[in-house]
């Protein structure tokens, strides 16, 4: 049998039929009502003529509205594009058309840029989260289906999602993810953490990312309910775990840096007891940070993560050791890293810096559309993952840099991130990023751009000093640009070619 996604829900909802799957600001269901309702969604579709292998878009807020149409969807092979609405027009136009998604919901909050897009996307059918406006009402839609469970259609290795990728070095990747990935990424987050049946779990980050996605899809399988934050707010997370009895959450460093900037005596007036973890990720946690959780009493466990792993790599547990917690952890269960020769298959021995190769059944299909792309990504059985690191003999991972930012001056490979790192230590720096700049005798010299502080000031010699103070010679840079801000697309990534581009 097939392993199919939408399914799996028909199975949590026949064993836990009264257990809260979903709660948000204006509703609460059970996995039988979640069911009842991507029955419901399937239903809809197709009566409107979708079948196996056609896509649907969502341009959605975190909310039960996203994950129900994505269920319904996935059980009748039906594939799901999370958009994420950040973008601009220009840009969800781009990535509407590369999918080709026949059926657009929408929050009303993005009523104007769908008006916008108008008739330069494939959508036939567009449907609204509120009457509002024109186009057709999700509950309206969904009260013309039919609560019986419709044939499975697809499952396994067909796609079932298709995760658009942040696009920093061009337009962005449709990642395809398959019924058995969306499984195996479930059974890795559940096998690898304290991810328990009757669990309460805070929805905060977003949806559109695999950070946000692949928690749902272990929580479904698992039997976790999952509370919908549509808008991060700090003080906002801390009254939702007292209210809803949270147990954990997925968060990013910005958030947890966020949280603990409330003040003490807002903290303290309400009831955390139910919490156990933070799960953070998406770029590396300072030490410094999960230290002062620690000294809070809240633990952290650092995720490692890839849209074309769906989701976690590796995990860093306060179990590991807290001498450990400037690594990304161990890789998941189920899961397995390699570190290989850039360019080869050759594996690199504990302690050598290579690029990450990531084995696995969450390895995803390829790109849409894109075999070029796809080929080189799944060079060698593998997921290569462009991420430089090194695995020490505990086979704990260590993330360096990404292969395609290393620098390599006289001979000397040269991380940039460990001089972005350093460039942070000085007070007045609130941003750094370094590139290569070519150079006729050494072939590339690192340069660092840096955002000051507001009301602060720094000067060349005095990023010179840092880097004299933390970095052999070979690793300072050799120029400072000092900018507003860095360059960074619509998910906060900076945008390290446009930094190249004004070096060259």
């Amino acid at each position: 049998m097939k392993i199919n996604l939408g399914q799996i829900l028909t199975n949590r909802a026949f064993l836990s039929p009264e257990l809260e799957a979903c709660v948000g600001a204006d509703y609460r269901y059970t996995f039988a009502q979640a069911n009842a309702r991507a029955n419901r969604f399937a239903s809809c579709l197709t009566a409107n003529g979708f079948k196996k292998g056609d896509r649907i878009a969502v341009l959605c807020k975190n909310n039960e509205h996203v994950t129900c149409a994505l269920y319904g969807a996935a059980k009748i092979g039906v594939i799901t594009t999370i958009l994420n609405w950040r973008l601009t027009a220009p840009e969800l136009e781009y990535i509407l058309n590369n999918c080709g998604a026949e059926l657009l919901l929408y929050d009303d909050t993005f009523a104007s840029v769908v008006e916008t897009l108008g008739d330069c996307i494939p959508a036939r059918l567009l449907v609204r989260k509120s009457g509002q406006g024109d186009d057709p009402e999700f509950e309206d839609f969904l009260a013309r289906g039919s609560e019986e469970e419709p044939d499975i259609l697809a499952g396994g290795d067909d796609p079932c999602v298709i995760m658009y990728t942040s696009g920093t070095t061009g337009k962005p990747k449709g990642a395809m993810i398959s019924h058995n990935n969306a499984f195996w990424a479930s059974l890795g987050l559940t096998h690898t953490l304290p991810w328990a049946y009757k669990d309460r779990y805070l929805l905060a980050a977003p949806l559109f990312h695999i950070g946000g996605l692949s928690p749902v899809f272990a929580n479904v399988h698992q039997g976790l309910t999952t509370v919908y934050m549509p808008d991060f707010d700090p003080v906002g997370v801390y009254k939702t775990v007292q209210a809803e009895r949270i147990n954990f959450m997925m968060t990013v460093p910005l958030m947890l840096q966020a949280m603990a900037m409330v003040p003490p005596e807002v903290v303290e007036s309400i009831d955390l007891s139910s919490f156990k973890f933070f799960v953070c990720g998406a770029s590396p946690v300072p030490p410094s940070l999960i230290h002062l959780y620690d000294k809070k009493g809240f633990k952290i466990a650092q995720v490692y993560g890839a849209t074309e792993y769906t989701g976690a790599i590796t995990f860093w547990t306060r179990d590991i050791g807290m001498d450990k917690c400037d690594s990304a952890g161990k890789s998941v269960f189920h899961g397995q890293v390699r570190v290989c020769k850039p360019g080869t298959d050759q594996e690199l021995s504990a302690g050598e810096v290579g690029e990450l190769c990531l084995y696995g059944p969450q390895v995803f299909l390829g790109y849409w559309q894109n075999p070029k792309a796809s080929g080189e990504a799944l060079a060698g059985g593998c997921y290569r993952s462009g991420d430089l690191g090194k695995i020490d003999e505990d086979g704990c991972v260590y993330v360096i840099d990404r292969l395609k930012d290393m620098i390599i001056s006289g001979g000397e490979n040269i991380y940039p991130a460990e001089i972005e790192e350093a460039l942070l230590k000085h007070p007045a720096v609130a941003e750094a990023a370094v590139a290569g700049k070519p150079d006729q005798k050494w072939g590339e010299v690192p340069v660092a751009f840096v955002a000051l502080r507001p009301g602060q000031t720094a000067t060349e010699e005095d990023i010179f000093q840092v880097c004299r103070d933390n970095l052999a010679g070979f690793k300072r840079v050799k120029e400072v640009h000092f900018v507003e801000a860095l360059p960074k697309n619509s998910t906060g990534k900076i945008l390290k070619t446009v930094l190249r581009g004004e070096l060259t």
